[in-house]
Parts: structure tokens; C-alpha cells; sequence
């Protein structure tokens, strides 16, 4: 053992012999002031009075003897505890043994020390709200009196006192040992579970793909070690410290209600522990009957997406969403049935929580409804559907994920767009790939040729500029729209088809469709007019086919 690890146990050890040695100082000057005085011994009355009831309780050498919630003879209850703590006292300072006993004095109970009165317990004492009778209330009265009378001889002998001194010695002295036993089972607890952890960890699969990091794993271990070896230090901390206190007398009662408080709680959970083991039985089947119809639900939408079922108010790409809102609706409907079976649900946290829960809801979630609202309306009433490319307000692309809040787009650069269901619902929307049979889409383009060009001749080099494009299909075959007779030109609207569900080649067709058009015009000596045709220019805007492939491009 190193000179660290030895001043370290030097300090505690140090440490709990001074916590020791107040006790034991404080309890020797509490005895020494009881052989010099009762009445110092005593001390004043802790008087606890209670406003509404006028309630005082009478409390010797840290020991509570009777509450008094009467007046007798015009006497309020505070006052009669102070004249009793006078009798107790005077009647304590006289020599010799002490003796208790409980005087019928009606409609009351008198309590004698020595056959002196003490003080008179009255019927209107006794607590209403507990099943009580005068006479046990005097008797449990007498005990304490008797139990004070027997700790004040105790705390008067010298032999008693040095026994209790041994005793809490001993008692330190196996608490020091234990905690030093702790603290070395710690320690070795945590090289080995942490060992383990490493050979356990060590070419795991989350670890090689850094989805999780070696290094936090066991600094939680390790936490989580040394909290529980806390618990037990302070376990075994409190119990050293309440049998300490018991060894003396006029600390016995502090220990005392540190044992029971310690073993009320311990009762208090163990009992409710017991209790709520039908409780959550019943809990536990509601939610195994839950599970059983989740999953008799999944085989059902499982059959009807894969055309095993073929149902007319289902269809095959609305099960999804289906399937999800089924579940939800379930399991709200397991919780809501099991909620009160749970363990606290009827204390005021349980419902407490309940209104912060339901007023965020009420103050945050209107905005969320609604984008569900709107995510439901698109998927069932089949506005579009997943691969298909649509056209919403100036956004564009192929439908990646059709979710309930939002629905996401990736065009033809490859970039995703994300629009919330309501904005999708709430504008014209153009689906390109609706009027396809199969996979595929719509390609559209708009071009402006003067009046001067034949129709049929703007009309044969646009369906042979689609002819030339990859990507789009012979059949159907291109049409071409004359859509408006403008003031200076005419527009001509271009629609062929290509087949494909990546929205990548879409921007590359559409590119390539351009670049064939104008080579086209070029070839047959055709100005295109784009965008806006104002008057005839002095020269033809057209490109030989000798310049097609001007530096620096390359054929």
C-alpha cells in the first residue's frame, strides 16, 4: 500500500474517531448536567403549538409524552405544558426511586409520580381521528414518563456511561474496518466489470463504425459502480451513526427515529411494492392483449400490400400510414385502459404532470394537428404518391417520403426539399407522373418561334429534337401544343414521356432535350425567339453547324 493510500485511511479513520469523540462529549456533559440538576437535565419543554386546534405537546429529554388539545379549568394547552414541565421538574429533584402510576380522576386520568399529580389528562385529548381511549393514552403516558425516569438513572452511572463508550468504540472501529473492506471491493469490482467491458467491447460492431464510443461506455460503468458502492456506504454510514446515538441517553431518541424512519420507508415501499403487484398484472396483460392485436394487425396489412387481400377501401400504398395510425390508436388504447393500474397514478404528481401535459399540448400542438391533419387528407385522399414527381408552387421533384407532418422532394439537382403537408394541401399542386402508365414521368418545355416559320415545321423539329434524346420514349409518341397566339410570336408546348424513378436523369434529360432543340433550329435555319420576340434583328440569331463545336468543346 502506497504513503497515499495510507494517509487517506489515516483520514477517515481520523475523521470518524471525532465524530465519535463529540458524541461521547456531548453525552458526558448531558449526564454531568444531569447529576448536578433535574431541572438542567430536563431543560424547557419543546412546545409545538398548531393554530387551528391550539394543540401543544409536552417533550422531555427529547421524548414526546402526550398532546394537549383541551383546556381544563380555562387552562389553554400551552400553559398546561408548562406547568407540568414545572411538577416533572420539581418532582425529579427529590431522592430517590421514582414511581409512575395512573390515577382514575373523572371524567379524566391523573398522572402521579411518587403519588404526587404530574399533570390530569383530559377526554378531549384523546385524537379523534385515532381509535384511542383515555386509558391507553395515560398508560402510553406513564411508559414514557417511566422510560425518561429510567435513562436519567442510566445517564447518572458512571459504569453505564463507560459501557455505552466501549460500545460505540467497538462499534466505530467495525464501521472504519467495513468501509475500508468497501473500498477495496470497489476498486476491484471496477478493474474487473471494466476488464470484461474491454474484452467484451473490443472488435464490436458499433464500435468499428464509432456509432458509439469504448471511453463512455466504461465511464458509465464506472459511475454506475461508484453510486451504488455510495449507497452502501451511506446505508452503512446511517446505521453507525443511529446505533451510536442509542447508546446514550439523552441522544437514545434521535437514533431511535433514525432506525424507524429508515424502517418506515423500507415498510412503506415494501408495502406498496406488494400492493401493486395485482396492479400491474393487470397492466402487464393489457398490454400483452395490446402486443397480440399489433401484431394480428401487422399479418393483416401485410397480406393486403402484398395483394394476398384485395380490399376496395384499402389500397395497396396507403397500408403504410395505415398500419402506423393503427398502431398508435392501440397502444393509446392499452395505456388509457391500463393507466389506472399504474403504480402513483391516483397521487396528485401523477395528476399534476397530467395538466402540464395536456396544457403544452393544448398551447403547442395546434400547429402540429394541423400538418397531421393535412399529412392524413393527402395520403387517403391520393393526391400523389411516393415516386411520383410533382410541382408545388416553384418546387419540384420526385415524392422520397410521404410522412405525416411533412413530405420531402429531391429534384433534379439532387437536392431535398422538405414541405410541410400543409403548404402541400394548402397550394396547386402538378403531378408529372399521374397521367403515366408505370413508372416515369411527364417532360414539358415551352419555345416561341415568329410567324414567319411554318407551324408543321416548328412542329417536326420539336418531336425530332425529343426523338433525339435519350432517356425519352418513342411511345407515346412527343406532341407538341400550340398553347397562344401572341402579338409577335406564337408558343409551342413540347410533352413526351421518359421512363425513370431516380430524379437525377430527369434534370438531364430535360438538359439534353434543350441541346438538341437548338441544334435542330440550327440545322434547318430556324431563330428561336425566347423568351420575348419584339422585332425582326438586323442578322438571323443562328449558329452554323461549322461552329457547333467551337474551343472548347469537343464532338
Amino acid at each position: 500500500m502506497t504513503n497515499q493510500k495510507i494517509t487517506m485511511q489515516l483520514r477517515r479513520f481520523s475523521a470518524c474517531i471525532g465524530i465519535v469523540g463529540c458524541i461521547l462529549i456531548t453525552s458526558w456533559a448531558a449526564a454531568s448536567d444531569m447529576n448536578r440538576s433535574p431541572e438542567i437535565a430536563l431543560g424547557a419543554p419543546t412546545t409545538t403549538v398548531h393554530s387551528a386546534n391550539k394543540e401543544a405537546t409536552l417533550t422531555v429529554l427529547n421524548r414526546e409524552i402526550i398532546h394537549f388539545r383541551s383546556t381544563v379549568l380555562g387552562i389553554e394547552p400551552e400553559e398546561r405544558v408548562r406547568r407540568a414541565q414545572r411538577r416533572i421538574t420539581q418532582q425529579l429533584a427529590q431522592p430517590g426511586q421514582h414511581k409512575v402510576n395512573v390515577v382514575d380522576m373523572s371524567p379524566g386520568k391523573l398522572l402521579q409520580i411518587d403519588g404526587a399529580g404530574s399533570f390530569y389528562i383530559a377526554p378531549d385529548d384523546i385524537d379523534p381521528f385515532q381509535q384511542e381511549t383515555i386509558a391507553s393514552v395515560a398508560n402510553q403516558a406513564a411508559s414514557q414518563i417511566s422510560l425518561i425516569l429510567k435513562e436519567t438513572q442510566e445517564g447518572r452511572s458512571l459504569d453505564r456511561m463507560l459501557r455505552a463508550c466501549g460500545y460505540v468504540l467497538l462499534a466505530s472501529s467495525i464501521f472504519v474496518g467495513l468501509l475500508w473492506i468497501l473500498f477495496k471491493l470497489r476498486r476491484a469490482a471496477i478493474a474487473r466489470i471494466l476488464s470484461l467491458a474491454r474484452d467484451k467491447l473490443e472488435g464490436h460492431q458499433l464500435i468499428q463504425a464509432k456509432l458509439i464510443k469504448r471511453d463512455y461506455i466504461q465511464t458509465g460503468l464506472r459511475r454506475v459502480l461508484q453510486w451504488v458502492s455510495w449507497v452502501f456506504i451511506f446505508l452503512l454510514s446511517y446505521e453507525w451513526l443511529s446505533f451510536v446515538l442509542s447508546q446514550f441517553p439523552f441522544t437514545r431518541p434521535l437514533g431511535e427515529q433514525l432506525n424507524s424512519y429508515l424502517l418506515g420507508i423500507a415498510e412503506t415501499i415494501g408495502s406498496a411494492a406488494i400492493k401493486a403487484i395485482p396492479d400491474l398484472l393487470t397492466a402487464g396483460v393489457i398490454f400483452f392483449l395490446a402486443k397480440l392485436v399489433v401484431q394480428g394487425f401487422n399479418s393483416f396489412f401485410d397480406r393486403v400490400e402484398n395483394g394476398v387481400i384485395t380490399l376496395s377501401w384499402l389500397a395497396a400504398d396507403v397500408v403504410s400510414p395505415t398500419r402506423r395510425i393503427a398502431k398508435i390508436a392501440i397502444w393509446l388504447f392499452a395505456l388509457t385502459m391500463a393507466y389506472p393500474y399504474l403504480p402513483g397514478s391516483g397521487t396528485e404528481a401523477f395528476k399534476g404532470v397530467s395538466v402540464l401535459v395536456g396544457l403544452m399540448i393544448s398551447l403547442g400542438a395546434s400547429s402540429l394537428i394541423a400538418q397531421a391533419a393535412s399529412g392524413l387528407i393527402l395520403t387517403y385522399s391520393r393526391i400523389y404518391r411516393t415516386g411520383e414527381f410533382i410541382q408545388v408552387n416553384e418546387h419540384e421533384g420526385t415524392i422520397t417520403e410521404l410522412g405525416m407532418f411533412t413530405t420531402r422532394l429531391r429534384n433534379g439537382m439532387g437536392l431535398e426539399i422538405t414541405l410541410p403537408n400543409a403548404l402541400v394541401l394548402g397550394n396547386v399542386t402538378k403531378n408529372y407522373s399521374r397521367a403515366v402508365d408505370g413508372p416515369g414521368f411527364v417532360v414539358d418545355t415551352k419555345v416561341t418561334i415568329g410567324y414567319d416559320t411554318p407551324w408543321r415545321q416548328v412542329e417536326a423539329m420539336l418531336v425530332e429534337a425529343a426523338r433525339r434524346t435519350n432517356g425519352i420514349l418513342d411511345e407515346p409518341r412527343p406532341k407538341v401544343f400550340q398553347t397562344a397566339l401572341s402579338d409577335f410570336y406564337p408558343e409551342y408546348l413540347l410533352i413526351c414521356q421518359a421512363r425513370s424513378e431516380d430524379p437525377v436523369p430527369r434534370a438531364e434529360v430535360i438538359s439534353n432535350l434543350h441541346a438538341n432543340i437548338q441544334d435542330v433550329f440550327n440545322e434547318y435555319n430556324v431563330q428561336i425567339m425566347s423568351p420575348h420576340y419584339l422585332s425582326d434583328p438586323e442578322k438571323e440569331k443562328l449558329v452554323p453547324k461549322e461552329g457547333w463545336f467551337r474551343a472548347p468543346a469537343s464532338e
